[in-house]
């Protein structure tokens, strides 16, 4: 059982908790995900490691509330447990090699998986960027958490009620224009939001490391599930990832696979929340 210590809501859909896991907090890197359980009926959740404190012996784990076992979990409160933390999982993030400037694109919850990154860099002496995007002022999370851990914080929203206006690609062409020079970009969050950085980064010949969100059930490579098309060959997330070459990532086969059991996800989500899945 793990133990769960910190409990915090971010917006009205992403609540932030903390864990007992000393043995993942130990071992556990940037990009490095864990499955959780909320009970022995409960199915396979994979989440990004927000954070870890190997002092403590606590990992952190941000989530957006969208399904069933979401639900549950955000339904326990501190002190409560949940039945199993299995991880850290995939390969930590590495980076190009003689990386001094870059960038750190987060959209929405993503940022909850962009902000270790950016506390690494920094933390080793890299001038970090960080771009961090949302739909509205009222979904911005991590503001604070940033601006701790890197040189200059640009926050973007889509509605402009916060931030600059516009997407992250707009600002991230807009400081590259200026003149500043990335060695490297790391983008993470919705899968439409990496293929375009992505794109624009190409043209600009930056190396850009993504971390892939692909259907997963087991994390150890059996199942099969998270396959992705990088560079034209089939790579398995959960165990080569979820870091991948952003350049050579196949987003549009990625997009059509996850959206393979959208109907069934909806019905369920509806019933969860009381609706009628057959209106």
């Amino acid at each position: 059982m793990f133990r769960i210590i910190k409990k915090k809501r971010l917006n009205p859909s992403v609540t932030l908790m903390e864990f007992e896991a000393p043995y993942i907090a130990a071992k556990v890197k940037p990009g490095q995900f864990v499955i959780f359980r909320v009970d022995e009926q409960g199915e396979r959740v994979p989440l990004t490691v927000n954070n870890a404190d190997p002092v403590k012996g606590t990992i952190t784990l941000i989530f957006q509330i969208v399904g069933r076992s979401t639900m549950k979990l955000d339904a326990l409160e501190e002190g409560d447990s949940i039945a199993d933390l299995a991880g850290p999982l995939g390969m930590a993030t590495e980076l190009p090699p003689d990386v001094k400037n870059i960038c750190i694109i987060g959209g929405g919850v993503g940022c909850a998986i962009a902000y270790p990154q950016a506390k690494a860099c920094f933390e080793n002496g890299i001038h970090t960027d960080v771009i961090a995007g949302f739909r509205s002022r009222d979904i911005v999370i991590l503001e604070e958490e940033f601006k701790q851990c890197c040189d200059e914080l640009i926050l973007c929203t889509d509605d402009g009620s916060y931030g600059k206006k516009g997407f992250v690609t707009d600002a991230l062409k807009e400081r590259i224009e200026n003149g500043c020079h990335y060695d490297a970009v790391v983008a993470i969050g919705p899968v439409p939001m990496m293929k375009f950085v992505c794109l624009l980064t190409k043209q600009y010949n930056i190396p850009t490391i993504v971390s892939l969100n692909p259907i997963m059930v087991d994390g150890t490579g059996m199942c099969g599930g998270c396959r992705v098309t990088v560079g034209g060959t089939i790579r398995y997330a959960c165990v080569e990832g979820p870091d991948f070459d952003g350049h050579q990532v196949d987003f549009d086969e990625l997009m059509h696979r996850n959206g393979t059991f959208r109907e069934r996800e909806d019905a369920c989500r509806m019933f969860t929340q009381g609706g009628n899945p057959h209106a």
